[in-house]
């Protein structure tokens, strides 16, 4: 009988790296398409706001008045005059587009800023004049003097423990010099209106003394 013998060969089998795929540089101009513009959302070009100056204004009144908080822990005493000023504020911005529309005097009220700072919040007024200003602040119908009568019976019974100040700048039309760079609008072009910057002079020093 004759014998047959199978033989198993086992052949290693070792594992094939797959090859990375060649990498074919696109083409500059198709790549430079695809880029998304990272400026703005979608891909839009942003332009850059014009630097501006304030449009043209007569002589006119800066008024500055705040309040110091030197009772931080007493807010029954600074709450409510900290609470007089929006009051104040909203008044004169109703008045303002009332006269814009032909429905009631002029008050003078330009616009106003309001600020925050390390012993307490001011505002910074516009007004047409210091007439306006003045007659404003004596009117018994409007807020200002209920305020004022209420903040100095609070003082006398209470001393030092809310300050308030006030300044006033008479400033001729040819004494203002403004600057509003990348967008910036507020102050006096937020009150009067804005122009571009080169209206008035290339430098601060040529733009002031203009009218």
């Amino acid at each position: 009988m004759t014998h047959s013998r199978k033989y198993h060969f086992l052949i290693e089998q070792r594992p094939v790296m797959a090859q990375p795929a060649a990498r074919h540089s696109p083409d500059p101009r198709t790549r430079a398409r695809r880029r998304p513009d990272r400026r703005r959302p979608g891909g839009t070009t942003r332009t850059r706001p014009p630097n501006l100056t304030h449009s043209s204004t007569d002589d006119l009144v800066v008024f500055h008045i705040g309040m110091t908080i030197h009772q931080p822990w007493r807010p029954d005493l600074w709450l409510p005059v900290a609470a007089s000023m929006p009051r104040m504020l909203a008044e004169l911005a109703r008045n303002r587009a009332a006269h814009e529309r032909g429905e009631a005097e002029d008050l003078g009220f330009l616009g106003a800023e309001t600020l925050m700072g390390g012993k307490g919040p001011w505002v910074v007024q516009y007004w047409k004049s210091i007439e306006h200003l003045y007659a404003y602040s004596r009117m018994s119908s409007r807020a200002h003097l209920p305020a004022w009568k209420t903040f100095n019976t609070a003082a006398r019974k209470h001393p030092g423990a809310v300050g308030i100040w006030h300044e006033t700048y008479a400033v001729p039309a040819t004494g203002i010099e403004t600057f509003y760079g990348n967008g910036a609008q507020l102050g006096l072009a937020k009150a009067v209106g804005s122009a571009p910057l080169a209206s008035r002079g290339r430098t601060a020093r040529d733009r002031l003394g203009t009218s």
